[in-house]
């Protein structure tokens, strides 16, 4: 079975930074240097929101890194599995079966500040840690730095969440890439 049933997509769940660093730090540090096409985002066409719960994906001149989070510190960073311009607007969910139908489809354009980032080089890329004192503590984000704005995708609970700007105060920067 896939995952909201986006095409070629399997998530791999790691926790942890030295796991999600020796996993990916490498290969994320590459991306430096690289022009941001898009930043896709799964959107929920019945509601006209952003379905944080799917993968957001990041283009980087042709290596595409897809990041999701779910529960409180699993990480999934998959590289080129999806296509989103090859997958039409599709449904999930049985009806007959009491779950929630989501109508979903891939979008690049629907939020201003990850349009704002397209076109942009990366100047660097971390792996930062949640520190606080909650459930959420050692939650790994991985954060995207331009020239002209930044953006978080971190764990918002069981979902994913964006933050553009700084991070926030409760994160602790990792050099740890590699």
């Amino acid at each position: 079975m896939s995952y909201f049933d986006i095409q070629g997509y399997e998530p791999q769940w790691l926790n942890g930074l030295s796991s999600i660093a020796a996993a990916h730090g490498p290969r994320l540090q590459a991306l430096t240097g690289r022009r941001l096409r898009h930043i896709w985002l799964l959107w929920d066409r019945t509601d006209d929101e952003w379905f944080a719960d799917g993968p957001v994906l990041f283009d980087f001149d042709g290596e595409q890194v897809e990041i999701n989070h779910k529960k409180f510190d699993d990480l999934s960073i998959t590289w080129n599995t999806v296509d989103p311009v090859g997958q039409p607007a599709w449904t999930d969910g049985d009806p007959d079966e009491g779950a929630y139908v989501f109508r979903l489809a891939w979008r690049h354009d629907a939020q201003a500040e990850t349009a704002a980032l397209h076109g942009q080089e990366l100047k660097g890329v971390e792996l930062l840690v949640y520190g606080g004192r909650d459930m959420a503590n050692g939650m790994v984000a991985v954060s995207f730095a331009f020239p002209d704005g930044r953006v978080t995708i971190s764990n918002g609970l069981d979902e994913n969440l964006l933050e553009f700007g700084e991070p926030d105060s409760g994160f602790r920067r990792s050099s740890d890439l590699a």
